[in-house]
């Protein structure tokens, strides 16, 4: 049984929307943006065409599609958990769900301090014992 916290998930309606881009474009990943041009939203990018760093984070998986996050934002973000949605709207505009009528959200919600404490304890073995 795992029951390690989860930094991402996703609601339904983006699970479903993650398939139908999945069935369109093939294999998708996912990257926290940051800010600039399409403020912050989660971007969905076909996977392999947005160049992962050594200081990015991987958060989760959602669907099939690994999801990511620069280092610097994640410091700010580390005691959130981000759930991915779903809304009206148009996707930032180098995001594959631009032109659906949909677009991804990111809402949020702070880990309790008991999960804090879970979290910090997994990163000290997962350092120390990297299997």
């Amino acid at each position: 049984m795992n029951d390690a916290l989860e930094r991402v998930t996703a609601t339904e309606a983006a699970l479903s929307l993650i398939g139908q881009l999945r069935k369109r474009h093939g294999p998708v990943m996912f990257f926290q943006s940051g800010g600039c041009c399409d403020g912050s939203a989660p971007m969905c990018y076909p996977a392999g065409e947005f160049n992962i760093s050594d200081t990015d984070v991987y958060l989760g998986n959602l669907g099939g599609a690994p999801f990511y996050m620069g280092l610097e934002q994640f410091a700010y973000w580390e005691h959130t958990q981000l759930v991915i949605d779903v809304v009206d709207g148009n996707g930032g505009m180098f995001s594959l769900d631009n032109g659906t009528g949909r677009r991804f959200l990111t809402r949020s919600r702070l880990f309790t301090d008991e999960e804090c404490r879970r979290l910090h304890a997994e990163q000290v073995t997962r350092r120390v014992n990297p299997l």
